[in-house]
């Protein structure tokens, strides 16, 4: 991926004082998205002590315990920042261009890189959440340090397996702007499940996923940035956690009662709805019969 074709983005912020203190996430969920579910779900592998928060914290609520970490400052030399600064650039130009076809105005998020803990207005998080969108604060929030675990731990070392990552993250604001996720709360509170192979949770994650798959189709058409392998590395990522791959691997049966971001064969097939159409309408996840 020849990322440095991009434009650098000036809404790459540093978390500012210390962690985020206790106390839940009064003011709406953190999604998770890509990374945090790796991540959890490791904590939960190592930690059985764990598992009720954890997969509560997967299904959208719960409560995360902070303060035995602290926030220290991030390395503004580490090239890893500005990757990250170039590829929110890119998710910048697509997604103005796109609302501007839409008639709409497309407002940029910050993404907020953190190590350790953060405040957010959706609560305190820890680095253990992995990558997250907090609609609190319509803010993307990223631990460098998850680069590092999606390369060792996953095997996705590939640039465009990290792009995707910040894509899937961006696809939430996404939602957000076009008042998606606002929809998925009135369905909600009319009763639709969240959790569940067809819940509500699981549809907004595959449509996350189908709108980076919009990022790279239209990324690809300005930049001409992607090389052989990308799109691969970008599906080897997202094939590595389906909540059935997840499930398997730590408790060693699937539950689709209790998944939350869809299985793996169903988040690939949404990436490529993105990246062969570039275009949000092969996304609607809401009213799909077959995920």
């Amino acid at each position: 991926m020849l990322w440095n074709k991009s434009r650098s983005s000036d809404n790459v912020v540093e978390a500012e004082g210390g962690g985020g203190g206790g106390g839940g996430f009064g003011m709406g969920p953190i999604h998770l998205g890509l990374g945090g579910t790796i991540i959890a779900i490791l904590i939960a592998m190592i930690f059985p002590s764990t598992r009720g928060i954890i997969f509560g914290l997967l299904g959208g609520g719960g409560d995360l315990a902070s303060g035995t970490q602290q926030t220290v400052p991030v390395d503004a030399n580490d090239p890893q920042v500005d990757f990250v600064r170039h590829v929110l650039g890119s998710t910048e130009d697509v997604w103005n261009a796109y609302f501007a076809q839409l008639g709409k105005q497309y407002t940029d998020p910050k993404l907020v890189l953190f190590h350790g803990e953060v405040g957010t207005a959706c609560g305190g998080a820890s680095a253990a959440v992995g990558p997250f969108y907090c609609p609190g604060d319509k803010q993307v929030y990223l631990d460098l340090d998850f680069f590092q675990q999606l390369a060792t731990q996953f095997h996705s070392d590939g640039d465009f397996a990290r792009a995707y990552v910040i894509a899937h993250e961006i696809g939430h604001h996404v939602q957000d702007q076009l008042g998606i996720m606002q929809m998925e709360d009135r369905m909600q509170q009319q009763g639709a499940p969240m959790k569940g192979a067809e819940g509500l949770s699981v549809r907004l994650e595959l449509q996350a996923d189908c709108f980076a798959g919009v990022w790279a189709n239209r990324s690809q058409q300005q930049l001409q940035w992607l090389q052989a392998g990308d799109i691969e590395s970008a599906l080897g990522a997202a094939s590595q956690i389906g909540d059935d791959t997840l499930e398997k691997e730590a408790q060693g049966t699937v539950m689709p009662d209790s998944f939350t971001h869809g299985t793996s064969a169903q988040r690939v097939h949404w990436f490529k709805a993105g990246f062969q159409s570039g275009d949000i309408n092969a996304c609607d996840t809401f009213h799909a019969q077959a995920l």
